[in-house]
C-alpha cells in the first residue's frame, strides 16, 4: 500500500524489494494490524513520514535476508519488533528507554512499513522478538504497539503490583492490553468505558468489574465502592480532563503547609508547576479521555499510582471527541 500526498487514497503498487543494512533484516510480513496512528500519518500528522511512502508498524513474519552484522537473527526465524526500535548503543537505549531514542527507527513512519510482502527493519539484534512455535502470526503482530504502550504504562511507570486496583479508561486495544497485562501481573482491573460490549469483552479478558460511564454520574465514586473504598481515587485538580497521568511518586500528596503559600487551595497533581501545568516528571500523558488518578493502598500504607490510559501515542490535537483508545470518535 502506498501513497504519495498526505490525505490521498492510498494504492497498491508494485515496488522493488528492500534489502537489509548491515545491521538489519528483511521480513517477509505474514501479518500486520492497522492502528490510528496510520491514519494520523496518512493526514499528514506526524513530520517524521517523508513522501512517498509505505505505512505499516504492527507487523509480523519470517526473515527473508539479514545483514552482515546481525548475529542473533538468521534467515527463517520467527519473529515480531516493537513499533520504535532502539539503536542500543546511546544512554536513553542502554537506560531502557529505546523509545526516546534520537536515533530510533520506526516501520511505518520514519522508514517504509509493513503494508507490504517484505518490510526493512534496522537495529535487527537489538529490537527482534523471536515467536514461539505455539504463536499464529495475527496475535503476535498485536504486540509490538498496543501491548508495548500498555507494559510500559502499567509495568515500568505505574509499577503495578499483585492485589492493586488499576483503573483503565478506554476499552480499545491499548485498554484492552492494559486490562490483561494488569491481570496477569495479580491485580485487580476496573474496566471504563461508554460501551456496553466493550466492557463486556473487558470483563471477559481479565477485568474484575466495569463502569459504563455514559450511565454513571460519578465514577470516582463508583471505583470506590467497587474497592470498598480501599482506593483513594485523586482527581488531577485543575488539570485539562484530557490528560491523564501516569506518576512515579509513591507517596500520598502532601497536604498543605499551614499559613503556607498554598494554603486553602486545591492541591494540583504532583510534580506539577501550577493550574493547568504540566508535572515535568517522566510521565505518560495520554490526550483526550477525561481520566482519574488511583492512588492504590492497603490500609494506610499508599502503594504505587496506577494510572488510567486512553491512547496509543502522545499527540498534540487533544481535545477533539473520543471514547479512548479504540473508541468511536475522531479524536482517537
Amino acid at each position: 500500500m502506498y501513497y504519495d500526498a498526505f490525505e490521498k487514497t492510498p494504492e497498491i503498487r508494485v515496488l522493488p524489494d528492500p534489502s537489509p543494512t548491515e545491521n538489519g533484516v528483511v521480513i517477509k510480513v505474514e501479518a500486520t494490524g492497522l492502528c490510528r496512528s496510520d491514519w494520523h500519518g496518512w493526514m499528514g500528522h506526524d513530520p517524521d513520514i517523508r513522501l512517498p511512502h509505505v505505512p505499516g508498524h504492527e507487523l509480523a513474519g519470517t526473515i527473508a535476508a539479514a545483514g552482515r552484522a546481525v548475529m542473533r537473527y538468521k534467515v527463517g526465524d520467527r519473529v515480531t519488533v516493537p513499533f520504535v526500535s532502539g539503536c542500543g548503543r546511546c544512554g536513553e537505549c542502554r537506560s531502557g528507554n529505546q523509545q526516546v531514542c534520537e536515533a530510533q527507527f520506526q516501520p511505518g513512519f520514519t522508514h517504509w512499513g509493513s503494508f507490504a510482502e517484505y518490510v526493512a527493519i534496522d537495529f535487527a539484534d537489538q529490537n527482534l522478538v523471536h515467536l514461539p512455535e505455539s504463536m499464529d502470526f495475527a496475535t503476535a503482530a498485536s504486540l509490538g504497539c498496543r501491548f508495548a504502550t500498555s507494559f510500559r504504562a502499567v509495568a515500568d511507570q505505574a509499577r503495578v503490583k499483585g492485589g492493586e486496583w488499576v483503573a483503565v479508561h478506554g476499552c480499545g486495544g491499548v485498554g484492552l492490553s492494559a486490562i490483561m497485562i494488569a491481570a496477569a501481573l495479580g491485580a485487580h482491573p476496573i474496566a471504563i468505558d461508554i460501551s456496553a460490549e466493550k466492557l463486556a469483552f473487558a470483563q471477559q479478558v481479565g477485568a474484575v468489574a466495569a463502569i459504563n460511564a455514559r450511565e454513571t454520574d460519578d465514577v470516582a465514586a463508583a471505583v470506590k465502592e467497587i474497592t470498598q473504598r480501599r482506593a483513594c481515587v485523586d482527581r488531577c485538580a485543575r488539570l485539562p480532563r484530557h490528560l491523564l497521568q501516569f506518576n512515579q511518586e509513591s507517596a500520598p500528596p502532601r497536604p498543605p503547609r499551614p499559613g503556607g503559600p498554598d494554603a486553602g487551595r486545591t492541591r494540583h497533581a504532583s510534580n506539577s508547576d501550577g493550574p493547568g501545568d504540566r508535572p515535568r516528571t517522566r510521565n505518560l500523558w495520554l490526550p483526550r479521555h477525561a481520566g482519574l488518578a488511583l492512588r492504590c493502598h492497603a490500609g494506610d500504607d499508599y502503594g504505587r499510582q496506577a494510572r488510567s490510559h486512553a491512547s496509543d501515542r502522545p499527540r498534540d490535537f487533544a481535545g477533539r471527541g473520543g471514547a479512548g483508545t479504540g473508541g468511536d470518535g475522531p479524536g482517537d
